[in-house]
């Protein structure tokens, strides 16, 4: 299966994924060391919400699209909101696109998409950011070549598309596998919250890798068919995740409902290492 990415980008989980992302980007562009931003499974970079799978779904009205025409969005929010507001109307900028916007002249970023097609796009995407390296390969199989990058600071995204019913089952051992050989490095683990059995597996086979410094982030907004909720497992997460992003949970579980009982948490599963 193929995955298609365009039913479902600018949806809820879209939002909470890239929002969360830029605004570390933004914090840890604070300190002007270089930052090394790898994606594992980046996709085509720009998607275009005008076009017939995403009118199909209609997920982008219920997601950015209500973010966009919403009241005063929380301060968290803005390094997303303004990158998405520079572009084009009905475009919508997948994660490498956003990071491409975000770098700075030190910073670099490196791309992996598996699909031919989707590496093609994401190239003509990126045109132009000399910071951006596309590799056309499985991002699993790639990212212990990739980590500790150099300077040994920076992110790892990891939002594969869920093609098989075992994906959250391989996300951990990909990352527990980077986290061994880079343990200080930040990670985003995105996945959609389907099957909560599964999900409780995922959690305890993480737990049991001892992965210290864990937060969770997680919004349903009680769509009645469908994804309903999804979240991100963030990984030495900076220190103000908690007191920045209640309320931009908040503000998104309230601005993103489909029901009448949308909700949204943040909460520490592992504390910091003792000292």
């Amino acid at each position: 299966m193929n995955y298609r990415h365009l039913y479902h980008a600018g949806n809820f989980a879209d939002v909470l994924k890239h929002g969360l992302l830029c605004w570390i980007v933004a914090y840890l562009q604070q300190k002007e060391a270089p930052l090394s931003f790898i994606d594992t499974h980046a996709g085509r970079g720009i998607y275009d919400l005008s076009a017939p799978e995403a009118l199909k779904t209609g997920e982008a009205a219920l997601g950015i699209g209500r973010v966009l025409a919403g009241s005063e969005p929380p301060a968290a929010l803005h390094p997303f909101l303004r990158l998405v507001r520079a572009l084009p109307p009905a475009t919508y900028p997948g994660s490498p696109r956003l990071l491409a916007g975000m770098a700075r002249p030190q910073d670099r970023i490196t791309a992996c998409e598996l699909h031919p097609e989707e590496a093609s796009a994401l190239r003509r995407a990126v045109s132009g950011t000399a910071q951006v390296r596309v590799l056309e390969a499985d991002g699993y199989q790639r990212l212990p070549g990739l980590v500790p990058p150099p300077g040994k600071r920076g992110l790892v995204l990891m939002d594969p598309p869920f093609e098989q019913p075992d994906e959250l089952a391989a996300l951990a051992t990909g990352f527990i596998a980077a986290h061994r050989k880079w343990p200080t490095g930040l990670y985003m683990l995105w996945f959609p919250l389907k099957d909560r059995a599964a999900f409780e597996r995922f959690l305890d086979e993480l737990r049991s890798a001892q992965i210290p410094r864990m937060s969770l982030c997680l919004i349903d907004v009680d769509r009645p068919q469908g994804l309903s909720a999804a979240g991100l497992l963030l990984v030495n997460a900076p220190y103000t995740l908690k007191a920045e992003w209640t309320p931009a949970l908040e503000w998104l579980a309230r601005t993103m409902a489909q029901g009448p009982n949308a909700s949204a948490r943040l909460e520490d599963l592992a504390g910091p290492p003792a000292s």
